[in-house]
């Protein structure tokens, strides 16, 4: 786990909301299956309590229900902190930046905010745990576990920002094709060059005319997203799947439909 020195002030005091800008869009399905899947992919995360932050490594994980579970060492700073702010509601801040898992440029394409509620992890929420959750759990560092019930959801994208509806959240699951996306990514592009070749060949010439390379940087369970990058910028192309994705094993049939 990896602390600011010292409990550096944030950047905003409190957990107040992020600066002004767009008011929020009304959510929909996707956006929610969106911030699952940000969760679940991410490596770290930024925690805020009060006018401390810290930087957590490989020291969260997301039960079946959206609860973020932290790993907090009790004698720390964080711990403590956490102890004071068990119960408030909002009084934690989670962030997470959801990157491109590419060599690319303009790799942001997600940033979540949480307010949410600090609570001890009960043992006995591992009844409601498939066991990929159990195995997460496992690997977790051997300190403190918090559970985090979020209490408001902020998706901000390059467009607008969006308000994910709590419920919708809670019920959605993360799309299984990107939870996994930086493997089928870097698979495709080690092994698979003649069908990246294939599939540029599908995308508009008037899009990837003076490009100087066509990276895919993004997949999940309806489609891939190609960029066509030139000196002077890029463009994004989506390919969508005949049918969505349940399962990595079934990403194959799909790009070769797709390429038929």
């Amino acid at each position: 786990m990896a602390l600011h020195p010292a409990g550096r002030p944030a950047p905003s005091t409190g957990v107040t909301p992020v600066a002004a800008g767009p008011s929020p869009v009304t959510s929909t399905p996707r956006d929610a299956v969106a911030a699952r899947c940000v969760l679940s992919a991410a490596l770290s995360l930024r925690l805020t309590l009060g006018d401390t932050t810290a930087d957590l490594l490989s020291a969260h994980a997301v039960l079946p229900d959206g609860t973020i579970v932290l790993a907090v060492d009790a004698m720390s700073r964080t711990g403590g902190l956490l102890v004071a702010a068990r119960g408030h509601r909002g009084a934690v801040r989670v962030d997470v930046t959801h990157l491109a898992p590419v060599a690319v440029r303009s790799r942001v394409r997600d940033r979540l905010r949480i307010l949410g509620t600090a609570r001890r992890f009960d043992p006995a929420a591992l009844d409601a745990c498939d066991p990929a959750t159990v195995m997460s759990l496992l690997d977790l560092p051997p300190v403190a576990l918090w559970a985090i019930e979020p209490d408001e959801i902020l998706l901000d994208r390059a467009t607008e920002p969006v308000a994910v509806d709590l419920g919708t959240y809670r019920a959605a699951r993360p799309d299984p094709i990107a939870v996994d996306e930086a493997a089928h990514l870097a698979h495709l592009t080690r092994c698979h060059g003649d069908l990246l070749d294939r599939l540029g060949a599908l995308v508009d010439s008037a899009v990837s005319a003076g490009a100087t390379r066509m990276v895919p940087v993004a997949l999940d369970a309806e489609g891939i997203v190609l960029r066509a990058e030139r000196p002077d910028g890029h463009a994004d192309i989506r390919l969508s799947f005949l049918h969505p994705v349940t399962a990595g094993a079934g990403l194959a049939g799909a790009l070769r439909t797709l390429l038929g």
